[in-house]
C-alpha cells in the first residue's frame, strides 16, 4: 500500500494562472542522503530514516539553469539507473502531494524520482518563467542526470507542468515516455467561461483580472504578462512535433473544475503515440483520488521501462 499525502500546507498565492488552483502540498520528507555516487555539482544533506520505506534515499540536489539560478530538487534514489523527472504545477512547489505521491508510487517499482523547484518556485532561485523557459529547466535537469549516468526514461507534469513536459517532448526528442496529467490544451475558452467575453479586453486596460473558477474559487489577480504568455503558447504546433515513438499519456479528471475534460480529447486527436486516462469524479487536484492517479501513472511508466528493456535486450 502507497501511503498517500493529503496535508494541506501549502498557503494560498496572491497571483494564480486561470488554469490553475491552490494545491495542498506536503511537509518535506525527512529520509537519509546517501554518501556515495553524488550526482556533479550537487548540494546534499542528510535526513533522518524513513519508516515507510528504508531502503529508498532523498537526496538534495542543486541544478544551475542556462540562467545561472540554482533549481534545487530532491532525488529519490532506488538504486536504479533509470529516471523519473516530476514537473509541479503553476506557483507550486516540488513538496506538492501530488508530486510527494507520485515519487511514493515509483519508490515502490525500484524507480528513481526527481521532483524540483521550477525557477521562481519553491526553494529554486529566479522567477517565476514562462512556459518555455520552464521547458529550459527541465532541458538543464535532464543534462544534468544524463552527465553522472543517470538515464532519463520519463517526464511527468501535472497542470501547467503537463504542458511543459509537452513542449519539452516537442522540442527535444530524448524522452520516450511523457505523462500530462491535466495540462491545458487550449486556455482561451476557459477563461471566457470563467470572467465572461469582455475578460480580455479588461485584462488590457487594467493589467490583472480576477477570475471566479465554476467551482466558486476566485483567482485574485492574474497578470496580463502570464495570461498572455499561457494564451500565446500553442499548444496544437507543438504536439503536432511531438515524435511518433514517443509514448503520452494523459490523464485527466472527469469532475476538473480548472481545465476542463474536453482539453485532454484534444490532446488524444493530434498526439499520435497517445493513450488517454480518464478518472472518474476526480477534480483538479485529484483531492479524492491520489492513490488512483499514482497507480496509473507509476503502471503506465513501469510498463514503458519494460518494453524498454525488452527492446534493448533483443
Amino acid at each position: 500500500m502507497i501511503p498517500i499525502s493529503m496535508s494541506n500546507a501549502c498557503r494560498l498565492m496572491p497571483m494564480q494562472s486561470p488554469a490553475f488552483d491552490p494545491v495542498h502540498l506536503t511537509p518535506p520528507l525527512s529520509i537519509p542522503s546517501p554518501s556515495k555516487n553524488r550526482p556533479k555539482f550537487a548540494a546534499t544533506r542528510r535526513m533522518s530514516q524513513s519508516t515507510h520505506n528504508p531502503v529508498v534515499q532523498q537526496q538534495r540536489v542543486v541544478i544551475p539553469n542556462k540562467h545561472g539560478e540554482k533549481l534545487v530538487g530532491l532525488l529519490h534514489e532506488t538504486g536504479s539507473s533509470e529516471m523519473v523527472i516530476l514537473c509541479h504545477a503553476f506557483r507550486c512547489s516540488k513538496e506538492y502531494n501530488t508530486m510527494v505521491n507520485l515519487a511514493a508510487a515509483l519508490e515502490k517499482e525500484g524507480i528513481n524520482a526527481f521532483r524540483f523547484d521550477f525557477a521562481g518556485n519553491g526553494e529554486s532561485e529566479g522567477t517565476d518563467g514562462n512556459h518555455w523557459r520552464k521547458a529550459d529547466d527541465l532541458r538543464a535537469v535532464i543534462e544534468h542526470f544524463n552527465g553522472v549516468s543517470r538515464v532519463t526514461s520519463a517526464i511527468v507534469g501535472h497542470s501547467k507542468g503537463g504542458r511543459v513536459v509537452l513542449l519539452y517532448a516537442s522540442k527535444y526528442h530524448d524522452i520516450h515516455t511523457v505523462v500530462n496529467v491535466c495540462g491545458g490544451y487550449d486556455l482561451k475558452g476557459g477563461i471566457e467561461d470563467f470572467s465572461g467575453k469582455d475578460s480580455m479586453q479588461r485584462i488590457k486596460e487594467d493589467g490583472f483580472i480576477d477570475i471566479k473558477t465554476k467551482s466558486g474559487f476566485i483567482i485574485h489577480d492574474v497578470k496580463y504578462e502570464y495570461l498572455m504568455d499561457s494564451l500565446n503558447t500553442n499548444m496544437h504546433e507543438a504536439c503536432l512535433q511531438i515524435d511518433k515513438n514517443c509514448r503520452v499519456l494523459t490523464v485527466h479528471g472527469s469532475a476538473d473544475e480548472i481545465v476542463p475534460v474536453s482539453d485532454a480529447l484534444e490532446f488524444a486527436k493530434i498526439i499520435s503515440n497517445h493513450k488517454l486516462q480518464i478518472i472518474e469524479g476526480a477534480d483538479h487536484r485529484y483531492t479524492s483520488h491520489q492513490a488512483e492517479l499514482a497507480s496509473i501513472v507509476s503502471s503506465f511508466i513501469k510498463k514503458a521501462l519494460e518494453e524498454d528493456r525488452e527492446k534493448s535486450s533483443q
